[in-house]
């Protein structure tokens, strides 16, 4: 996305308090991402992203903090090079964390808390075994929080990679949850922030909310968020692309096509909000609150 598309984006939301960059790839990549993080801080806009962290060299270091970035989250979904090989098919893992090390050297030598950093674990049967020693790596580096998220993965599809219903940890086995126990001790051992998907502590986010009647209508995503892909797609919330291989049918309008505003109050977003509240929601809401975290 160019940086006058964001402009036009953007300068349509006078009450924006909240913006988070990324979505399906890797913010680092858009040499302008600096600068749309300015702009939106000269209008006092918390701003955040994720990024695997591959591209975080010394000059993108200095970009972000010069930026007034609020947040910046680490996917790494490892705490080794060979975990990391199985779980991303990707040989960086040691690049990634010489990143991280000289990003919190930077910040240290200036006595900078912002941006806040992050890493992120997106726990599955195949690295679950590593939280434990993801946690250590997290408070080795210096970074101040570790977030356990539930894997999503299509549901009128086989899926691919990991993104399969036998890799999800859900009501998961008495190993599994003992580990992340552990890792919530070694957490507040070492003083780090130790959460999940969804508000809740990382065991509770494991178990499937059956008891409630249609848990996806809880969700508040379709009423108080709007998210908006590089080429100005317009989806009910971030999960929705991983959630339903039919991707027509999450396309709500395009913003360089329709006003924000004609898309809110349209007729495919009034439909979306309307179907979710009913037994038989769209496809990619009827994990939420059941598979994974609304």
């Amino acid at each position: 996305m160019s940086l006058q598309d964001f402009y036009t984006i953007t300068d349509q939301l006078e009450d924006l308090q909240r913006a988070t960059l990324h979505g399906v790839g890797e913010p680092l990549l858009n040499p302008e991402l600096a600068a749309m993080v300015r702009h939106l801080k000269k209008r006092n806009v918390y701003t955040l992203f994720n990024s695997n962290g591959i591209l975080l060299d010394h000059k993108r270091q200095h970009e972000l903090i010069d930026s007034g970035l609020d947040e910046l989250r680490i996917s790494l979904d490892a705490a080794s090079a060979a975990g990391y090989k199985k779980i991303r098919n990707s040989l960086l893992f040691d690049r990634i964390v010489g990143n991280l090390r000289a990003f919190r050297s930077l910040q240290d030598a200036q006595s900078l808390t912002r941006p806040k950093l992050s890493l992120w674990f997106l726990g599955t049967k195949d690295n679950i075994s590593e939280l434990p020693e993801f946690v250590n790596l997290a408070a080795d580096l210096g970074v101040g929080g570790v977030y356990l998220q539930r894997l999503v993965y299509y549901q009128d599809d086989d899926g691919y990679g990991v993104a399969r219903e036998d890799k999800s940890l859900q009501d998961t086995d008495d190993q599994s949850r003992e580990l992340i126990q552990t890792s919530q001790k070694l957490a507040e051992d070492h003083d780090l922030r130790f959460n999940a998907s969804g508000r809740c502590r990382p065991v509770e986010s494991l178990h499937s909310d059956t008891a409630k009647e249609m848990p996806w209508s809880r969700c508040i995503r379709p009423r108080t968020l709007i998210y908006i892909t590089a080429n100005g797609n317009v989806l009910p919330c971030c999960i929705a692309p991983f959630a339903t291989v039919d991707y027509a049918s999450i396309v709500l309008g395009n913003v360089f096509e329709s006003s924000l505003m004609d898309i809110w109050l349209g007729k495919r977003y009034k439909k979306f909000r309307h179907q979710l509240q009913t037994a038989g929601p769209p496809t990619c809401c009827q994990g939420c609150g059941v598979l994974w975290s609304l």
